[in-house]
């Protein structure tokens, strides 16, 4: 059934199922986004299959996702937004139960990558369904909701795939989709409804030139920053090749999409000044977020040695005050407030998020101290996400507010991308530093370091060894505190270096951020 945009808002028992679905389909594109990382090695041993190869289960789904996700408002289009909203989530659990039942790396990594074909959509058209089944005056709080499903996701992905490992076994982190994904996919026929903006294209108008260069740049561009560091970037040739293919297809891309009637992506939006701001605030926020979120867990494990659960359930009070934090905000836009003040202000709370961990950080740090800093990030979160988003489709009209959408989510998941493979280099690039700095430091002849070596190797005959024997484990105890301490302050470094960024990115933003030429409801920013 075609309807109009008018006719979408639901009312009653039909509009909380729709959003259920909604939420829960987003949920599940972003637990398994990092669900799989904490089984890599269960997977890796009951495969047979090597660190290289094991890290494709993760690179598939993300270049799948990468590639679908500027595509999918084009794709709803062409099929009408239910039934591709129902497709992908069956695509999306069919490949979940064949995940499980794989019984070869490669044909994990092949059921992995179409997974995230269909995983793509969700997201972003849970989004649009969420905010065009509630009506204006209470898009807020429909927002808050999506919020909520989408800030919770990535976070309990790690704690539940740790939970499930630990006590079950690695298939039941593919399986648990199954049953869900059958319940979405037949309440997305039964509720959902397809409105049409726009004409279907005849195949003639279809950008195909357009679908080619944007997957082989978008797809060459995620490999490299998913294998760079491991490749050692350029002395491999795969990623100097990749590269190549990136950098012209991307260009070729802008360049077609620029010129085609009928372009696959509508890149002309850009000449919005706020559109452009906030894309690249945009940007700078997946960086932020998934960078540090990234570098957390191998910290509380690597060096504080807790469990996957546990650094999972760090993140989850602070992650749920972000869901209060964005319903407040969410009012404040409504009720006029500039979104660039907001976006001032959560910068700076993020820079004091940055700034604080980088001085809390150590070998000893409790979980308490961890709990209160997370917060301030909760805080910096929900000041930056909804202003973000409507300060960047805030001076656009009609059809451009969907085409901006789809360029911010683009670049939100490039974001991401970027941080974590720069932040992946620079720690390992730090650590050797700090290493030789902290190296020089230890002399031979210092009294303290004799004094150290020589209780070392006391413990050690103690416990039966010979002299030699028992001088060379201290030596090996007193490398590995140093390599401890070399990265526990290249993990420091990046939060500092990101605090650093949040703070000069603060007067950009008051100058070239324009007054909202209209008032706008954080619904309006996910309404298309």
């Amino acid at each position: 059934m075609e309807t109009t945009s008018d006719s979408l808002v639901e009312y009653g028992a039909r509009r909380i199922i729709i959003t259920i679905t909604a939420v829960v389909c987003a949920m599940l594109e972003l637990i398994d986004t990092t669900i799989v990382n904490v089984a890599l090695n269960d997977l890796r041993g009951n495969l047979g299959a090597t660190v290289n190869e094991i890290g494709w289960v993760i690179t598939a789904y993300s270049l799948a996702n990468v590639i679908i996700v500027p595509m999918t408002s084009w794709l709803s289009q062409q099929f009408g937004r239910r039934n591709y909203f129902a497709f992908s989530i069956l695509v999306f659990t069919i490949c979940s139960f064949l995940c499980g039942n794989a019984t070869s790396i490669w044909e994990l990594v092949i059921f992995r990558f179409i997974q995230g074909l269909g995983g793509g959509a969700l997201l972003v058209t849970s989004q649009t369904i969420i905010a065009e089944s509630w009506p204006r005056e209470k898009r807020a709080i429909a927002q808050g909701i999506y919020t909520l499903g989408l800030i919770i996701g990535p976070t309990i992905g790690p704690t539940l795939g740790g939970y499930l490992v630990d006590n079950y076994s690695w298939p039941l982190i593919f399986y648990i989709n199954v049953p869900i994904g059958i319940v979405a996919a037949l309440l997305t026929i039964r509720y959902i409804k397809s409105p049409r903006y726009e004409e279907k294209r005849p195949a003639n108008q279809v950008d195909w030139l357009g679908i080619g260069l944007l997957t082989a740049g978008v797809a060459s561009l995620q490999y490299v920053l998913e294998k760079g560091q491991e490749d050692d970037w350029f002395s491999s040739k795969v990623i100097i090749i990749l590269t190549i293919i990136a950098v012209f297809g991307i260009i070729l891309f802008v360049w077609r999409q620029l010129e085609y009637k009928y372009p696959i992506v509508e890149l002309r939006v850009l000449r919005d000044t706020n559109l452009r701001v906030g894309s690249i605030l945009t940007f700078l926020i997946g960086f932020g977020l998934f960078g540090t979120t990234f570098v957390l867990p191998l910290y509380t494990q690597g060096l504080l040695g807790w469990s996957a659960f546990q650094s999972g359930i760090l993140l989850l009070p602070g992650t749920l005050f972000v869901a209060v934090i964005v319903y407040f905000v969410s009012q404040l836009i409504q009720r006029g407030v500039q979104a660039k003040y907001l976006i001032v202000l959560g910068m700076g709370v993020f820079f004091v998020y940055g700034y604080w961990s980088y001085h809390l950080l150590t070998l000893q740090t409790g979980a308490a101290n961890l709990y209160a800093v997370l917060f301030v990030r909760g805080l910096g979160l929900g000041l930056l996400y909804v202003p973000v988003t409507a300060m960047s489709i805030s001076t656009l009209e009609g059809k451009e507010i969907g085409q901006g959408a789809a360029l911010t989510g683009m670049l939100r998941q490039l974001g991401g991308a970027f941080g974590v493979a720069l932040i992946t280099t620079f720690v390992s690039r730090q650590s050797q530093q700090h290493r030789i700095g902290l190296i020089s430091h230890l002399s031979s002849t210092d009294p303290a370091v004799q004094e150290r070596i020589s209780l070392l190797t006391l413990r050690f005959q103690a416990q039966g060894m010979d002299v030699w024997r028992a001088r060379q484990a201290a030596y090996t105890v007193l490398e590995a505190t140093v390599q401890k301490q070399s990265t526990l302050l290249s993990y420091m470094d990046v939060f500092l270096w990101i605090a650093v960024l949040f703070l000069i990115c603060i007067p950009f933003v008051l100058i070239f951020v324009k007054k909202s030429v209209r008032k706008i409801s954080l619904a309006d920013a996910s309404a298309h």
